[in-house]
């Protein structure tokens, strides 16, 4: 879910500007899970301009505190929302701890990297969902240090049907400052896609395990 439409469409547009999505259905980009996709995402790409990282920080900072309540601790998932993460803690003047994909093999072995304490309310950042697996493996990480999570506030989705279905199953509040439905949306109104590439898309989202494997 989105946290509001103007935010939804005002965030579209500016990682179409700064190339943090790239849409080419054309040619189609290949994801590490072997997918075809007509859309590639890299919002690590927002930290590179500062009057872009400064909206996404305000606009998350604003928006978590208002769904979510003002929590003890922001936590970021590596790597990806480490440094939007901390953007937001800071604004927010909370601590701030990262997630590791799996605990180190060395020294403390830890999962979860920072201070934090049992029983604190916790709120994840993260940079991109897709099927939503990565991103709750943190937060089973944070439950299992004893942390409260309130929910997730994520960049981006691309809405998959399965992401919805593991949130819901892990009992997880997601929150996304824009979504594929909005930037879609939005690239045919700024002219960066036509319509029928934009159906195309649409095709992609309804099943993206088996789009362009004909």
């Amino acid at each position: 879910m989105i946290f509001n439409k103007d935010t939804a469409e005002k965030t579209a547009e500016l990682l179409l500007q700064i190339n943090a999505i790239k849409l080419n259905p054309e040619n189609p980009f290949t994801w590490a899970s072997g997918w075809k996709s007509p859309i590639y995402c890299d919002n690590r790409l927002i930290l590179s301009f500062p009057s872009i990282r400064n909206y996404v920080r305000d606009e998350f900072a604003k928006n978590i505190e208002k769904q979510f309540g003002k929590p003890d601790v922001i936590a970021g998932v590596a790597t990806g929302a480490i440094g939007v993460g901390i953007l937001v803690a800071e604004s927010l003047g909370l601590p701030f701890v990262y997630v590791r994909p799996e605990p180190k093999k060395h020294g403390r072995q830890n999962q979860v990297e920072g201070f934090l304490q049992k029983g604190q309310n916790v709120v994840v950042v993260e940079d991109l969902i897709s099927t939503g697996k990565s991103s709750l493996l943190a937060v089973e990480a944070l439950r299992n240090e004893g942390a409260n999570v309130k929910g997730m506030a994520a960049v981006f989705t691309y809405g998959f049907g399965v992401a919805e279905e593991n949130f819901k199953e892990a009992n997880v509040d997601l929150f996304t400052l824009s979504n594929y439905e909005n930037l879609l949306d939005l690239a045919v109104q700024k002219q960066y896609i036509t319509e029928d590439q934009q159906s195309t898309l649409q095709e992609w989202s309804v099943s993206p395990s088996t789009w362009g494997q004909e």
